[in-house]
């Protein structure tokens, strides 16, 4: 197919709000327009303040209401939400994204919003404390769960002359995803409306303020999984431990973390209300049961450091696991890999599990290549032959998408 014909007659309903991205809304509106696509633009009061409605009127050659009273908009908000092939809502501001996670409809973009038959994006864009606030995490996973469509924030420079996540994606990414979007012709994608969670790296535990303890894991093998999900018309959460890897997948949300005890607490935040998790992290059993305040000097000539069990987030997951939830786990071992490789699938109350030896050349840590064996709750067995992780992650997910459907 070819993607860059895709929008063209498309009808695309833009949503501005409040932000200092708003001014990248002129962008999007002529890239859009240029793909042949039809545009209309509705905006908060507060977005006027950054651009002004007769720019956007002028490129998308279509007038731009501002209130919800101006000329015949108390009906317009009902016919543009009915008008449009998708509502993309960019930028999307955290005051914005709250009030469209509760309801509230106190400007015509809401008001559009609420009344919208069709898919709905949104782009968020803010400070990066702001994005990291728990109420805009909890507002974010509540519009996830209304099977509204998120297009990830990027890191960069924020307006407040910081570094960090919060950033609206660019627009030629917003058009790339919004192509992506439309190149379904028709046929839903097998995981669409599924918000998934993949863990995938290493964690640290620190000793000292300069040590810690960790593992050889680098997290190829979870942000593959995690864009071959995002492929397949997930909404992916990617929980990542520390590592230099990273993915630009549009359809995945990346959520940066250390240790075994944030790994821990991000899951449990983003599990209630996702369809599947893939736990692919190699998580740190052990962490030290006290970590100094300053650097440990050399000094006995034995060091010993008393160890403490993390949280089983595996174990956790499955002794809460709802009805329609799936859950993956993976184990890499030694010895005896299918003996344990079945007990924890058994013991953890797991969907399926991905064993893997490091006895196999070219399996396990730092390689870009795997090989694995599937075991699922039917007592199904596969054996892979070794492949790219890439190839590997594209026979887990179709495995998970086959358990899905039996």
């Amino acid at each position: 197919m070819d993607t860059t014909k895709i929008l063209h007659g498309k009808k695309i309903l833009l949503g501005v709000s409040g932000s200092i991205a708003a001014y990248k809304a002129a962008t999007i509106v002529r890239l859009l327009v240029k793909e042949g696509a039809q545009v209309k633009v509705v905006m908060t009061p507060a977005a006027a303040g950054f651009i002004t409605p007769l720019t956007l009127a002028t490129l998308s050659k279509n007038e731009v209401p501002l209130q919800i009273s101006d000329h015949d908009s108390w009906n317009n908000h009902v016919a543009l939400g009915r008008w449009a092939d998708v509502m993309l809502i960019a930028p999307a501001s955290a005051n914005t994204i709250a009030k469209m996670a509760n309801g509230l409809c106190d400007n015509l973009l809401l008001a559009t919003y609420l009344s919208a038959t069709c898919p709905v994006i949104f782009a968020p864009a803010m400070d990066e404390d702001m994005w990291h606030h728990p109420a805009t995490r909890y507002n974010i996973e509540k519009l996830i769960s209304y099977k509204n469509i998120l297009i990830p924030v990027a890191n960069g420079e924020l307006a407040s002359g910081l570094v960090g996540e919060g950033r609206m994606a660019e627009p030629e990414e917003i058009l790339a995803f919004l192509r992506r979007h439309f190149s379904k012709s028709g046929s839903p994608k097998p995981l669409a409306g599924k918000l998934a969670v993949v863990t995938a790296g290493p964690t640290i535990e620190h000793i000292d303020p300069v040590r810690y303890i960790s593992n050889h894991s680098s997290g190829k093998m979870g942000i593959a999984i995690a864009e071959v999900l995002a492929d397949a018309g997930a909404q992916v959460k990617l929980i990542l431990g520390p590592t230099h890897l990273s993915t630009n997948h549009a359809g995945v949300e990346t959520i940066r973390v250390q240790s075994a005890e944030e790994m821990f607490h991000a899951v449990i935040a983003a599990y209630p209300l996702s369809d599947l998790v893939v736990a692919a992290a190699a998580v740190a059993d052990y962490r030290p049961a006290q970590v100094a305040d300053k650097k440990i000097k050399k000094g006995e000539v034995q060091l010993n450091i008393p160890l403490e069990k993390t949280h089983d987030i595996l174990r956790t997951l499955g002794n809460n696991k709802g009805p329609q939830q799936m859950l993956i786990g993976f184990s890499l071992e030694t010895n005896n890999e299918k003996e344990y490789a079945l007990k924890k699938l058994r013991e953890k109350h797991l969907d399926m599990i991905v064993m893997n030896s490091l006895a196999d050349p070219g399996a396990g840590f730092n390689y870009d290549t795997n090989k694995v064996t599937l075991f699922d709750r039917k007592g199904r067995e596969k054996s892979l032959p070794l492949k790219s992780k890439q190839e590997v992650a594209q026979d887990i997910v179709s495995a998970i998408i086959e358990l899905q459907n039996a």
